[in-house]
Formats: C-alpha cells, structure tokens, sequence
C-alpha cells in the first residue's frame, strides 16, 4: 500500500482537484469575461461570446501551431426518422463551399443549384423505378451544367494553404465536430476561412458527394465492428434514435435524399448558440478572443427547438441477436447506463476497470486471457449524452461456442458481486486513470479533444476535470453493491457467427456524367484570400547533439532527453536486433505476459506493476527490438528492479507457452477470414513476392515442438547481447543508479548475423483473392529507386499535389469529379534505410461495378501527370508551412535521430529539404513522376467477390494471378 499512497501523493499534486476545483469568473484586460477552473493545470479559459458562441482556449508551446475544433452539438440523434444519416452527410457537404468560397459565378450557379434540389424532391416522392432513373438522369444533366461554375475543393485548397494538417470531421450520435491543425501564424486566415464556411450551406456537387457517401455505406457493410454494433445498438435502444437509426443512416434514404430538409437542419442546429470554438496551442488569450470574437461574433443567436426526447423504457429480459459473416466468432454482452458523468456511468467506469485494465491484472485479464481460455476478452464502458452501455466482448477460440464465451464472461460478473477482487485494484486503477489524464492534457490534440467532448456532452469544464474526483471516492463495497443492483437479467447480447451476411445491400452504379473539376480556376474569395500575407514563421531544426545528452556507462550507450513538462518518464532498452537476427525473438518476448518469476506467478508481476503505475512493452521488429518502460518518474526505479527481476528469473511454464501457441494458430485462422489481414498478406505478396518476411515464420510444427526453456533462454540472454539505453526524464541520477544497481551495463555478446530479404521486382501482375464483400479493395505497388535523401523535397511536395489530401489530383479526379471511391490515394514512399529501394503505392476502395471505370481512371493518371501550376504552388507553399512550423520534441528527438543514422545521416535533415522545395519547380517535379511513377511496371493486389468483378477490366493491369490463403499467409 505504500507504493500507492506514495503514487497518489504526486498524481494529486499534478491534478489538485479535491473540493477545490470550483469554477471562477475572470476578465481580462479588453472587458472579455472568461470562466477558469480554480487548480486547472491545464489554464484552460472557457469564454462565451454574446451570441451564445462557446470559446475554449488553452496555450502550449510545445510547437507554433494550434490545434482546431469547431463542434456543433447535434449529430444523427436529430436526423428526421424519414432522413437518416442527413447529420453525416451535412458533415460532408460543409467542405464544399458558400456562395463566395467554391464558385466561378454564383448568380448562375445558384439557380441550377435549385434546379437541382427541386428535382431531388420530384426524385424523394416519386414511387415508379423508372420514373425515378429518368429523374435522376436529369438530376446529372443539370449537376454536369452546374459543375461548370464550381471550384471542387476549394476549401480545402484555402486550408492547405495555410500549411494545414489533420483536416479532417466526424458525426456521431449527439456531435459533428470539424478539425484542422494550423501554424499558429495563420490563425486570422484560418478565422476568415471558417467564418466563412459556417455562414450558410450551399450543396454544391451534391450527386458525386451522395455516390462518395453510399460508399461509405457500402463500406460499413464490410466491417464487422459496424454490423455488431448496430445490432447492439438498436436492441440497447430500441424506442430512441440511439438504436432506431444509425449515423450512416438507411440505404432507402442516403438514395432518396432532400436537400431541403438538408438545409433546414443547417438552420435550424448551425447557430453559434450551439456551436464552440475550440483552440489549444501557442496563442495568445487576448488577442485570440478578440480575433474569434471579430469572426465569429456577427454570426445571429437563434433559439433551439424544443426537443421532445423519448425515454427508453426499462430493459427486463435478455435480448438475443445474431449476425452473420466470414470472420471468426465472437460475442458482446451490453447492460443500458445512463449518460455521462452520472453516478451511474462513473461506477461502469470503475467496473469495467476491475474486470479489464491496461495493466492485465482485471478478473477478466487474469481469469480468462492469462488463462488463455477464449483468444481475447474485455470489458469496457461507453458513454454517450444522455445513455450509455457497459459492455463485455470475447473472440472465441478454435472448439469453443460463443455459448460458452458468454457463461465464461458472466462467471467474472459473479465473482464481482462476491467481491471476489482485492481491494488495492480500486487504487491502483483511480492512481494508473491519473496517469492517463497527465499524459492526455500534455499534448494539443488530447486537450483539445476533451474540451470538445465536454461541450458536446453538455458538460461544463469543471464537471470534466471533477469526474476524476468522483472516481477516487468509489469503493470496493461500491462496486459490490453497484454490481447486485446492476447486473440483471436484462442485457443485449449479440452473437456474431461465421457464414453468409444475408443482410447485405447491393446496388447497381448509378449512371454519373463525370463532372467539371476547374483545377486552374478561382473564386474572387480565394483570389483575394491569395493576396493576404502572414508573419513569417522561421523554420526551427533540431541539434542532436545539444538536445541529447549521451554517455557510456562501461560497455552500454546510454542517451537523455530532458522532459520539462511533467512527470512522467520512458526508459528504452534498444536492442539493434529483431526477427531477422532470430524468428523466435517476438515469440519469446511476448511470453514475458504469460511466465512468472521462481517467486512471483505472472499475475502477481502484473498486480506490481500496475500498483506502481509503472507499464512495460516489448517489441521485437524486424531488425530492432524494445523493452520499454513508462510511468511516475519517481517510480520508474521501482520499475527497472521489476523488470530486470522478471527478465533474469523468468520461469518456464509448458502450459502457458502451449496455450499461447494454441492461440496463435487460432489467431492465424482468424486472420485468414479477415478482409483487413488478407488484403494486407496480399499487398505483401505483390510487393515482396514468395520471399519475404511476412511469410517466412515459425510453423505449426515448429512451435508445437518447441519447449518454454527455449522462450525463457532467449529472454534470460537478451541483456547480455550490445544494446543501448535510452531515457527521457527530468533527472537521470536516480535511473543510472537503478540501472547500475539492476542492469547488465557491461553487454558486450554481439549482434548475431541477421537474414537478408531481397526486394522483389515488380512486373506488371494481378494477384486476386476472393472474398464476399459489398467493396473491392485495389492496390498497386511498384518498386522504386535506391533510397536517395536528395528526393525528399521532391516526394513531399509531389504526395501533397498529386495524391495524398483532399486537395490532391487523384482524390479529385477518382471521387470528386467521377464519384468512383469513397478511398482514393497515391504515394511515393521512401525507404527507412539507405540500402533499400523506394516504392510507389495507389489505393482504392470502390464498389465491385465501378471497377472496371476506376482501373482506367488511375492508370490515365500514371501515365500524364496532370499540371496544374497554382494546385502545384499550394501544395509546395503548405509543405514549406508545415516543416516551418513542425517541431521534433520530447521522445521524438532521440529517435529521429536514431532513423537518421540508418539513412546516413547524423543532422536533421529536414533543413536540406526546406531548402530543396523552396527551389522545386513543376517541371522538375514532372520529371520525378515520368522517372520514378510513369515508367516503373505494377503489381496489383485485389480482394473482392469474384462473381461481381470484371477481369477483362482487370487484364488491362497485367497478367491475372487468383492466390489461395495459403499462398499468401504461407500457412
């Protein structure tokens, strides 16, 4: 208990809240009131600007950038029951401009705009399927002639201008929340941007932008985490929109669509009453509220309607559903709660805690995935506004029925109401939530993410930061009792089984004149937005050598980097050696969760670790392995005697090492039903070819044959091969002598000879797989030059242009212009080590149907790069903004470094680059894609439903290859 008390004491003194944490009113200078919360370590500033808009700033300096949030709190809980998923689909058309941003001639746009809509709603109320074609026919004819007036992503080519990252929204049930991360000198234009977006709706492109939607649709049939969690979902909530409608909404309607009723609901929820603008990062408080006051204070305050919300009635049985697919077995079991912040969802919280942690040492952790009875399980909570669910979810393995799944995840619900938990768990778990607040609030975006979840949620900042203190005063008797209370007989439960999906919608590829993207044009907004000119930001570079402190401690390395933010600390063993130098190397390593000590079992290490608030992770890659170590700095000596007793007397335990391979095996038959792990093994096998790392493991035969000593030889050995140690912390005395005390400083056994694998040439081949799927994913690959750094300005402004982001070629020519994919990407990627070779890569999702129009989409692209010069000095000028205004810090420092040295370099680079873009030229960029993307020969890989795909299409693309599972997974 002492090592709690001692962790809670320096927790408390960062978090501070107790009962002191009260809300304080505050002016500043300029007559602007704010809100702060009293011992808010965060100094976040809550304003409220007289039309109702929320402002939450918050200043960190860690780099000159700003983190952007803008959420509206509304999301499809208040789609109209005839207009599902209308929230998301807003989302999306928000991006496409007003009448000043994304128009050539707004006057004659706007009529055929209306055009438009009043042929939507003939379309919605029109019954006769070929009434409703030939309306839709129209519907394109005059879309083509609109098009000729629009300016496709115009927002988004403004926003990358600016030297913008991360741009990007999201819908959920109660929110749709947009985001953009921008150089903190941009600010202002950021302001006029946005201020602009938000001040009316225009549904320009709407017919491509829908077809892009129903992809996505398309694409959340694919996935199974959607499909079981919309079962949940509507069995959970049956008489509320939480279950009654998704936020994808309903085939029926995302075909149907209104763009009135679109409209209305921008009306009517688009108000700055309900609205925030959340800003965290190198700013200034005064001037910031001033500059969002000025933009975003004209926008009208407008009452909100009144919602009549329906209340679900109480569950009082259980409630079983099924779902069908080809991916293994597994089950989730959902008791209702209450929404956030309720006594209720706090004490789920806490529970689903007790049952599953980081630190492994839950009922659930110790009782079922120790024991390796079923290949994963957990428990978790999640909460929404109003409700919530606690859930429970387990993947079976081979022989076991998801019936008993279930009875095993109830029997820890049984030993919760006995109390059959120690105590010190109740701790450990409110000192470890601690620990992740500290390490979330220290970055921008985690800090930020919180403010715009707290508004959305309907939360003051205060209950936010105070939740913290409700969890500290749970107690065991809490849990038990909560435990009898709650846990009834009145759950979901959704079985999700292996076979056909009959549920799936499968539609025909509506007929879309491909529409007019006016790469070259501009409105007058963007024109004189061009005009407008920042302070300049001068680009900051990293010495190596002055931020890393390095000395050798008899044979061992050992680098520091200061952390001047908070408390906690990370320490790296850094091995350069991985599966290459040893394929049994991952093998052994990961069973250091599963082998105790000759006098502590692998559960009780676990329970010393996570008392500590100190985690270890291992790591065996291909050709560098980790053990790393992160917590309380002041227990992070605790920690290193830990984990060096753990590694120098690690026992063998036969059972648990056959177990493990048992799983194994079974996850390896998972991963051949998976869409996701098949098309990864597949794009492997076109890039690399029979010869390749991911296929050469340990087989079946091997591992069975293996015993646990030889697990725990190469664990016990590890310290003794070369390695180097790295920390980042405030104080390095106390780890050296920990480190001294406790570790192997004089290493000196040498890194044994590592396997090569010889990159394959690409050569023009298709190599498919079939699997049932709505989608199709497609994906080329080709081998590159030899790694050259003096490319690196090239590359960056070359991905930007030509195929990475919003604004680049392809995404516009394959989604925005043909509506083709929903995913469309190209890039060149550069090796990470100056003895391999580049490679260039092009992704697509797309529907089955559309296949045949997209593989001759992308390969017009590869082979003309088209050029545009004022897309080309965008893309140029945001990479310059983004090195300029981009910082290596913390971590980061040490093993930017540390990449560098295996390219040949021991500076940051990123200097020569800033240099070698400010030179780049469109034609030499041209010259880099007929060069390294035009001439090089492709291997595809496809995954999709044979019976649905064109393979004449596919010829177009080489010779056709069909590869079995086995090939490609080599098992």
């Amino acid at each position: 208990m002492k090592k709690i008390v001692q962790l809670t004491f320096f927790l408390v003194a960062f978090m501070s809240q107790a009962q002191t944490n009260l809300t304080e009113k505050k002016q500043d200078t300029q007559g602007y009131s704010y809100e702060i919360v009293k011992n808010d370590k965060t100094g976040t500033r809550i304003y409220t600007l007289k039309n109702g808009l929320k402002v939450y700033l918050a200043q960190n300096t860690d780099e000159p950038r700003i983190q952007t949030y803008i959420p509206v709190r509304t999301g499809s809980n208040n789609d109209p029951a005839d207009n599902t998923g209308l929230a998301h689909y807003l989302e999306h058309m928000v991006f496409k401009g007003t009448s000043k941003i994304g128009t050539q001639n707004w006057e004659t746009e706007k009529k055929l705009i209306a055009q438009i809509s009043d042929l939507y709603e003939k379309h919605k109320a029109e019954t006769d399927p070929d009434k409703k074609i030939a309306i839709y026919k129209q519907i394109d004819e005059v879309s083509q002639e609109a098009s000729k007036y629009s300016v496709a992503n115009e927002y988004d080519k403004l926003i990358s201008s600016l030297g913008a990252r991360g741009t990007n929204a999201f819908t959920n049930l109660y929110a749709t929340v947009y985001q953009n991360n921008i150089p903190n000198n941009e600010l202002e234009k950021w302001m006029m941007v946005e201020k602009e977006r938000f001040s009316e709706l225009v549904l320009r492109l709407f017919h491509t932008e829908l077809e892009a939607v129903y992809e996505e649709f398309n694409r959340s049939q694919d996935n199974d985490g959607r499909l079981v969690n919309f079962e949940l979902m509507a069995a959970l909530f049956p008489d509320t929109p939480y279950g009654t409608q998704t936020t994808i909404g309903k085939s029926e309607h995302l075909k149907n669509p209104s763009m009135v009723a679109i409209h209305n609901y921008f009306d009517t929820y688009y108000v700055p009453n309900n609205m925030a603008v959340v800003l965290v990062g190198d700013l200034d408080f005064d001037k910031t509220i001033k500059m969002v006051d000025q933009y975003f204070g004209a926008f009208q305050y407008k009452e909100l309607p009144v919602k009549n919300d329906k209340v679900e009635k109480p569950m009082t049985n259980i409630v079983s559903r099924e779902v069908k697919s080809p991916t293994a077995e597994r089950l989730n079991i959902a008791w209702r709660t209450s929404g956030t912040g309720t006594k209720e969802a706090i004490l789920a919280d806490m529970t689903s805690e007790i049952l599953s942690n980081a630190g492994g040492v839950g009922l659930i952790d110790i009782n079922i995935e120790q024991n390796q009875l079923a290949l994963n399980a957990s428990g978790f909570s999640t909460t929404f506004d109003k409700y919530g669910y606690f859930g429970l979810t387990l993947t079976t393995k081979e022989g076991q029925t998801l019936e008993q799944g279930r009875d095993l995840l109830l029997s820890q619900i049984e030993k919760l109401k006995k109390g059959d938990f120690d105590e010190s768990l109740i701790q450990a778990t409110i000192n470890n939530r601690k620990l992740d607040i500290m390490k979330t609030f220290e970055t921008t975006n985690g800090l930020a993410s919180a403010m715009h979840l707290s508004f959305t949620q309907g939360r003051s900042w205060e209950q936010t930061l105070s939740e913290i203190n409700e969890f500290s005063k749970i107690t065991k008797d809490d849990i038990v009792k909560f435990a009898n209370d709650f846990f009834k007989d009145n759950y979901v439960i959704v079985y999700k089984r292996k076979g056909i999906n009959d549920k799936l919608v499968r539609v025909s590829n509506p007929k879309i004149t491909p529409i007019q993207l006016n790469r070259e044009a501009q409105s007058e907004f963007y024109k004189d937005f061009a005009t407008l000119t920042s302070s300049e930001l001068t680009p900051v570079f990293v010495d190596f050598k002055k931020e890393i402190q390095t000395k050798k401690v008899k044979n061992t390395n050992i680098s520091f980097v200061k952390n001047t933010t908070n408390s906690i600390s990370n320490l790296y063993y850094i091995f350069k050696m991985g599966t290459d130098h040893n394929k049994k190397l991952s093998l052994a390593m990961g069973m250091l969760d599963y082998f105790g000590t000759d006098k502590l079992s692998a559960e009780e290490v676990k329970k010393e670790f996570y008392k500590l608030g100190v985690s270890y992770s291992v790591t065996a890659g291909n050709d560098i392995s980790y053990i790393t170590l992160t917590g309380l700095e002041s227990n992070l000596p605790k920690g290193i005697a830990l984990l060096e007793i753990l590694m120098a007397n690690v026992k063998p335990d036969q059972e648990a090492y056959n177990k493990q391979v048992t799983s194994i095996l079974n996850n390896r038959q998972n991963a051949k039903k998976r869409k996701e792990s098949i098309l990864n093994a597949l794009v492997n096998y076109a890039r690399y070819g029979k010869e390749s790392r991911f296929r050469d493991i340990i087989s079946e035969k091997e591992m069975k044959e293996m015993k646990a000593t030889e697990m725990t030889d190469i664990i016990k050995g590890l310290n003794s091969y070369e390695h180097e140690i790295f920390f980042y912390g405030s104080d390095l005395s106390p780890i050296l002598k920990a480190l001294e005390k406790n570790h192997n400083l004089n290493a000196n056994k040498a890194i044994p000879t590592p396997k090569v694998y010889v990159e394959a040439e690409t050569n023009n081949v298709v190599y498919f797989a079939n699997y049932d799927m709505v989608q199709t994913e497609m994906t080329r690959v080709a081998k590159g030059a030899k790694f050259n750094m003096d490319l690196a300005g090239t590359v960056n402004v070359f991905n930007s242009y030509f195929g990475s982001g919003l604004s680049s070629i392809v995404f516009q020519e394959i989604r925005e212009s043909k509506s083709l994919a929903y995913s469309a990407g190209a890039s060149y990627r550069m090796a990470n080590d100056k003895n391999l070779n580049d490679y260039m890569q092009v992704t697509i999702g797309t529907q089955a149907n559309k296949l045949p129009e997209a593989v001759d989409a992308i390969s017009v692209l590869l082979s003309d790069m088209p050029k545009i010069e004022k897309q080309f000095n965008n893309a140029k000028e945001s990479s310059l903004k983004q090195i300029a205004s981009s910082r290596i810090i913390k971590t980061n420092i040490f093993f930017n470094q540390m990449n560098l040295k295996k390219l040949g370099f021991d500076y940051d680079v990123r200097k020569d680059t800033y240099k070698n873009i400010q030179n780049l030229t469109l034609d030499a960029t041209n010259d880099f894609f007929n060069k390294e993307v035009k001439t090089k020969k492709y291997n595809t890989a496809i995954i999709g439903k044979k019976e649905s795909l064109d393979f004449e299409a596919l010829k177009k693309l080489g010779d056709i290859q069909e590869v079995t599972l086995e090939e490609i997974f080599n098992y």
